[in-house]
């Protein structure tokens, strides 16, 4: 059996929200993302079944516990590593010239919040990932939603197209989708107007002005967002800096104030009617 993808799930016995919240991981990445951070704190998956959510995390198509097939014979083409020093500048941690091997030598932004005395743990997070099986990882999530839900994702960075077009397929199972930096969107040609009813919250970090790449994907993002907006739906942007918080780089759910921005993604869930 190939192609499939692994979730678990924590059902409490009396909830305070209305549908459980799916958490699913960015590219490269595994569900562990939201389970602990590198410097051992608990994750988002504790931080919202405090707040009273049933809280199921997912390991997508050939990531981590859902296991990979044989390739090219099921899955063209060959996988791809990330390296450890990769994430130093595309993640917004510092600039890419600031990465050393040496902990001691390693530059990182001065305001970061990222901890960067944890960033090899976080290296070791990162699992082998494929850039030609996105048909099979949107239908497995496509299957996810019609079992489970209704529900809410949150979704971070690759995983953020695989929500945005599972809405698209299952409006009516999907009350909301809060995108944290996502890095892809539906094409510019896509009727959003199935979302109208699906209010959506997207975070960004700090440093875009350091990543030519991130301000690119960020302008996607949000003219995606627009014809949310266009096709009477509700896409609410939460710019940190622009609210005062400044040094989270894209791996906001591991930086040392996650907590604190949980806790604005957490207010937005219940000024939309999400909590009981």
């Amino acid at each position: 059996m190939v192609e499939g993808m692994y979730a678990q799930y924590v059902k409490l016995a009396a909830p305070r929200a209305r549908q459980p919240l799916l958490l699913w991981h960015g590219g490269g990445l595994t569900g562990v993302t939201w389970e602990t951070t590198p410097d051992g704190r608990p994750g988002w998956q504790m931080y919202f079944l405090r707040q009273g959510h049933d809280v199921y995390v997912s390991d997508a198509v050939e990531r981590g516990r859902a296991g990979w097939a044989r390739y090219p014979e099921i899955f063209a083409g060959e996988p791809v590593f990330r390296t450890m020093g990769e994430g130093w500048g595309l993640f917004r941690v510092g600039p890419q010239e600031g990465w050393s091997r040496d902990p001691a030598r390693r530059k990182a932004f001065p305001d970061t919040l990222f901890p960067v005395a944890a960033w090899d743990a976080f290296a070791r997070q990162s699992v082998p990932r494929w850039s030609t099986t996105d048909s099979q990882i949107q239908a497995a999530y496509n299957d996810y939603v019609e079992k489970v839900c209704p529900c809410v994702i949150v979704v971070h960075s690759q995983g953020g197209n695989f929500a945005f077009n599972a809405a698209l397929a299952a409006p009516g199972k999907v009350r909301a989708v809060v995108a944290i930096e996502p890095s892809g969107t539906p094409s510019a040609m896509t009727d959003a107007s199935p979302l109208k009813d699906v209010p959506h919250l997207i975070v960004w970090g700090d440093h875009f002005g350091d990543s030519p790449f991130w301000q690119r994907i960020r302008g996607n993002v949000e003219r995606w967002a627009g014809a949310i907006r266009d096709a009477g739906g509700t896409a609410d942007i939460l710019d940190l800096p622009a609210e005062g918080v400044r040094g989270n780089s894209h791996m906001l759910m591991m930086d040392r104030n996650s907590d604190e921005v949980a806790a604005r993604i957490q207010s937005w869930m219940e000024r939309r009617g999400l909590m009981r």
